[in-house]
């Protein structure tokens, strides 16, 4: 009897795009990573063969140059170790693969826009993204993106000269949240940072206004995050696995304002689809603000009298979630320089933190 075909390929994306009939809007709000990932097991009788000539054969839609960066960039690993482009796969030999996302079908119309870069060389550049601006072209956003912008910038890209979708791009933060983007320029840049974000060697910290003070100073928040069963547009998480992804978010209790809302600094371990906002709302404690979460009401204090004047001032003063990309930290793809970037609060969020630290001294 013959036995079974032992290979096979799992493939999946960071973060994909959901269904343009599902989000239409929501969907520029996206993920965070940008990258794809593959995982192969040769079958029993597979003849010894070089390595990219075996990736080239199982994924046909990928390039050489594609192939041969990621194994430069140690983004191939043989049963869980970088190998050379000259290796030979064996019988049950397993291969991963990770590489930056695949461009789009559709084209990107450049864009002048006025780009806030706070680093930028041969490789790679970082940009400051204000609040309100959407990142990736999509359903209802096809204008006015950041991604158009940058391929305005950014025209000699590999990408931007064939006008794909996603100029340089290896992660994504969400339209109402600020805050600081790293940006591939080259192929090459791409694939390394894409293996950074993986492999969970990207340094990200955030700052974040919650509803409420967490009862713990510091803490780690570890449950699955995928599209909520009962309303899609959002992300809800599955602390017992059986949905989602794993993700993991640690915060840090910054400051208290008398109990009623908290500044955190949250550093995250993975990339998910509004991974802060759903974990946060998860353990009770929304970001100010933040409508989709259930935080632009008031959660914790009194609704009434002129505290719930107050709070309701503080809602208007800044409609949107509380959240900024502080930093970034990684290893630049070619100097391998440990490089690290911070960018400062916006006004609205730095006019919020004043006036509730206001209120708090009042009350103390």
């Amino acid at each position: 009897m013959q036995e079974p075909e032992e290979e096979f390929i799992e493939s999946s994306l960071g973060n994909p795009p959901v269904d343009a009939g599902e989000l239409a809007e929501e969907d520029d709000e996206g993920g965070d990573e940008l990258y794809e990932h593959h995982r192969i097991r040769a079958d029993r009788r597979q003849e010894l063969l070089r390595l990219d000539k075996f990736l080239l054969n199982r994924l046909p839609s990928t390039s050489r140059t594609r192939i041969q960066n990621a194994i430069r960039a140690e983004a191939v690993q043989v049963n869980d170790r970088p190998v050379k482009s000259n290796y030979r796969v064996k019988p049950l030999d397993v291969i991963t693969i990770t590489l930056p996302e695949p461009p789009r079908e559709f084209k990107v119309l450049p864009e002048p826009m006025d780009l806030d870069i706070r680093y930028e060389d041969a490789e790679l550049l970082l940009v400051n993204k204000p609040a309100g601006l959407v990142v990736h072209p999509a359903y209802g956003n096809w204008n006015g993106t950041l991604v158009n912008g940058l391929a305005y910038h950014l025209q000699n890209l590999p990408t931007g000269r064939n006008g794909e979708i996603r100029p340089g791009l290896v992660h994504r933060i969400d339209k109402d949240t600020s805050g600081l983007l790293v940006v591939g320029k080259t192929e090459w840049a791409m694939t390394h940072l894409s293996n950074q974000f993986f492999h969970h060697t990207i340094e990200r910290t955030y700052l974040a206004l919650v509803w409420g003070v967490p009862k713990e100073a510091e803490g780690t928040i570890r449950g699955h995050i995928g599209r909520s069963l009962k309303d899609r547009k959002v992300q809800a998480v599955f602390p017992e696995g059986e949905h989602g992804k794993h993700a993991v978010t640690h915060y840090k209790v910054l400051q208290s304002f008398d109990s009623k809302v908290a500044l955190l600094q949250c550093n995250l371990e993975t990339g998910r689809t509004h991974q802060i906002r759903a974990h946060m709302k998860h353990i009770g404690h929304p970001l100010f603000g933040d409508a989709t979460y259930g935080g632009d009401k008031i959660v914790y204090g009194q609704r009434t009298g002129s505290y719930k004047a107050f709070a309701e001032k503080m809602l208007a003063l800044m409609p949107r979630q509380a959240l900024h990309a502080k930093s970034l930290g990684f290893e630049h793809p070619v100097t391998h320089e440990h490089l690290h970037f911070e960018a400062e609060l916006p006004a609205d969020f730095q006019e919020l933190l004043a006036k509730w630290e206001e209120y708090a001294t009042t009350k103390s």
